[in-house]
């Protein structure tokens, strides 16, 4: 296969803070990914930069009596040293507050102004009576206007994905200090995204771009389906004044919302790269020849699948080829915590723990799907000492000392099939690796030092060294388990390219290329074995979390609410209730254990039909339901509803289902779904209907 042209960014990390593990999950299965595209041989690169504009900053700044231009440099000079520390390469790190992001942002910025696609209009916006300043989405946290669910920021709400402005939410409040925000109004530019709507639709949907799961959500929240689409809301790309970033060039006093300059920091970080080494960057964001790979978190899936694309688009410049989705980072099960010392700073980690541990761990729990991802401590500490020293660097110190003299055999001896059967393994992992499959990747490459290391126990190079007429054997022994120690370091090079260095020098042969594997080393020297990786202390890990617990209350400007009682939430609301349900429901079966909004997802509740009601003689609960999802699919369900309904008063009904539950085999046949009801049961059985108007087969959000 020829080179690829490769063009990869990571989300940019805001300069308002420093990295921790968290955004590590995004920056290491990039480079990652790289590292293997690179090892492959392809022209492949990396480019980021940091994220710099924006009210946060400005408000930070005035606190702590210095330019913005001195915090973010500050800030850049941080993030650069611990993703460097942390093995994480970029072909170049730039900051989206440089003279080439302020020349590309007016440049795309005119071309949507040519297209047509520029309004303005009155807003109502939050303003801080305490700062004095308009409230940037993060400043506000409050109760989203259509779930009512608590505690969301200004611009999306976590829990049912709606976007909206920060005037919109219920209760909302600033996070700056705490204050009731005011209602302003102020001009506003907005890009009317509707207007792209049946481009966005075919570039999300073409099963290409995005995962599934990805493009599903975004048809049933934003785009709506192909004969009924929902109207993509404009698109809010100004503040005014004061605000910390670039002026508007054709409208003085405004200034471009940071989510519009931010991603062209892409395009902007390239430049720089390209005018440093001499390459055009049309080569790079304008030609078919090159492939452009963005990875990001789940929660700015928005920006990035309808926003960014829109752009692109409008100016002329490449579309994505793929953008890679992960989810978050989760701790013993639960979200990042300061109290509890698990909301870790990468700085923190680096100060008590080995960064390929991270690495490794990190790409033994991703896949190529947008779950998250749990940092168990206990399985940290056991895993990267079973897999990385008990199982990879082992099988190299148990045999290099006894070759450091005689160093590898001429010829490559038999091995009764374990070189080949590694170097076949190439192609899997290899395509592991290029759909993000870390997980898949090294569960092979563990199967195959699984392998490795029964050859060496079966063997004993410890024994044969006992007797001088078995030292060429030895010499074959340890060649070949040096040698597949070898593959395996070739295939993890890109999760371990610190381990991979060291294994190039202990067999004097750097790891370039992928391709390695294929050949087996002989006839060269070993050099003098040393230490590879140490065994994770679980002191040291208890040391890094006890150094990261926060030992005083958050203030507001840490972005989380201050509790206005010790013994209620800052959440709590007091709602004009004239119905008082009573809680006995609730107390008889209380709520389920949270799910994530990936998790309900994953529930395909339908609209159905009820075209058929018949009782079973045998059954005392159930009646058996044919359900139409309409267009010829049909469902035949075994609902426990007989002693609430009449079977003949059921049909023709409108139903919800859940149409994608895996069938279950019964005593009277196949159940193919569920039909949605609620009631404690027996006769108190309620069947929910959606309203006049649902046909068979929408969708229920």
């Amino acid at each position: 296969m020829p080179p690829r042209r490769l063009l990869v960014t990571a989300a940019l990390p805001y300069a308002n803070g420093h990295i921790h593990l968290g955004h590590l999950v995004e920056y290491l299965q990039t480079d990652i990914w790289v590292r293997f595209q690179k090892l492959r041989g392809h022209n492949c690169r990396y480019f980021c930069a940091d994220d710099t504009h924006g009210t946060a900053i400005m408000i930070r700044a005035r606190q702590e009596n210095r330019s913005e231009e001195e915090l973010i440099a500050e800030m850049q000079a941080a993030h650069e040293r611990d993703f460097a520390e942390f093995g994480i390469e970029f072909d170049n790190f730039g900051s989206t507050n440089s003279d080439e992001n302020r020349a590309l942002c007016a440049e795309i910025w005119q071309s949507i102004r040519d297209a047509g696609l520029v309004k303005e209009k009155d807003v109502e916006q939050l303003f801080d009576p305490e700062a004095g300043t308009f409230l940037a989405d993060r400043f506000v946290r409050g109760t989203c206007p259509k779930c009512a669910a608590t505690d969301q920021p200004g611009d999306n709400c976590s829990s049912c994905g709606t976007t909206y402005s920060p005037a919109e939410l219920v209760d909302p409040q600033s996070t700056l200090s705490g204050a009731t925000p005011e209602v302003r109004t102020a001009k506003h530019l907005f890009i009317e995204l509707e207007q792209l709507h049946a481009f966005l639709d075919e570039w999300t949907q073409c099963g290409e771009h995005l995962q599934p799961e990805i493009a599903n959500y975004l048809k049933g929240h934003f785009l709506g389906p192909t004969d009924k689409p929902e109207p993509l809301r404009d698109w809010d790309i100004s503040r005014p004044a004061p605000y910390f970033g670039f002026e508007i060039p054709d409208s003085p006093g405004n200034y471009w919302y940071v989510w519009f300059d931010a991603p062209i920091g892409y395009i902007a970080s390239t430049r720089q790269w390209c005018d440093k080494h001499g390459e055009n960057l049309d080569d790079w964001w304008k030609s078919d020849d090159c492939e452009v790979h963005h990875f990001i978190g789940k929660d700015i899936t928005y920006f990035h699948t309808l926003f960014w694309p829109g752009m692109l688009k409008t100016a002329g410049y490449s579309l994505p080829s793929k953008v890679h989705i992960h989810g978050f980072l989760t701790v013993d099960g639960e979200k990042m915590s300061k109290s509890k010392g698990t909301f870790v700073n990468a700085r923190t980690y680096l100060d008590h723990l080995d960064p390929s541990y991270l690495r490794y761990f990190y790409a033994s729990k991703l896949s190529s799907k947008v779950d998250d991802i749990d940092l168990s401590l206990d399985e940290f500490i056991a895993k990267v000492d079973k897999d990385l020293r008990g199982k990879f660097v082992n099988l190299a110190s148990r045999s290099a000392k006894f070759v450091a003299k005689t160093g590898l055999s001429a010829t490559y001896p038999k091995d009764e099939g374990l070189f080949d059967a590694a170097s076949s393994a190439a192609a899997e992992i290899a395509q592991a690796y290029e759909s993000c499959d870390y997980s898949k990747a090294t569960r092979k490459i563990m199967a195959l030092a699984d392998s490795a290391n029964a050859f060496v126990e079966a063997n004993k190079p410890w024994e044969l060294r006992k007797d001088p007429e078995n030292e060429q054997r030895l010499q074959d022994v340890c060649t070949i388990a040096l040698n597949l120690f070898r593959q395996l370091a070739i295939y993890l090079a890109p999760v371990l390219p610190k381990l991979a260095e060291q294994t190039g020098v202990l067999l004097g042969d750097p790891i370039t290329h992928w391709d390695q594997a294929q050949t087996p080393l002989v006839g060269t020297p070993v050099a003098k074995f040393k230490h590879m990786i140490q065994k994770i202390e679980e002191k040291d890990v208890q040391k890094m979390i006890e150094e990261s617990k926060e030992t005083t209350p958050p203030t507001p400007a840490s972005g989380e609410l201050a509790s206005a009682d010790g013994n209620e939430s800052a959440n709590t609301t007091t709602l004009n209730d004239p119905w008082k349900d009573p809680g006995d429901p609730l107390a008889a079966e209380p709520l389920a254990e949270e799910c994530t909004f990936d998790d309900f997802m994953k529930v395909d509740l339908r609209v159905a039909r009820i075209v058929s009601a018949e009782h079973i003689e045998e059954a005392r609960k159930l009646l058996k339901l044919q359900l139409s999802l309409g267009g010829g699919e049909y469902r035949q369900v075994f609902a426990g509803i007989k002693a609430a309904y009449d079977p003949e008063k059921l049909v023709g009904r409108l139903v919800v289902c859940v149409a994608n539950l895996a069938p279950r085999k019964m005593k009277f046949g196949l159940s193919e779904g569920m039909v949605v009801a609620s009631g404690p049961g027996g006769s108190e059985i309620y069947v929910l209907s959606p309203d006049e108007g649902a046909v068979p087969g929408q969708r229920v959000h």
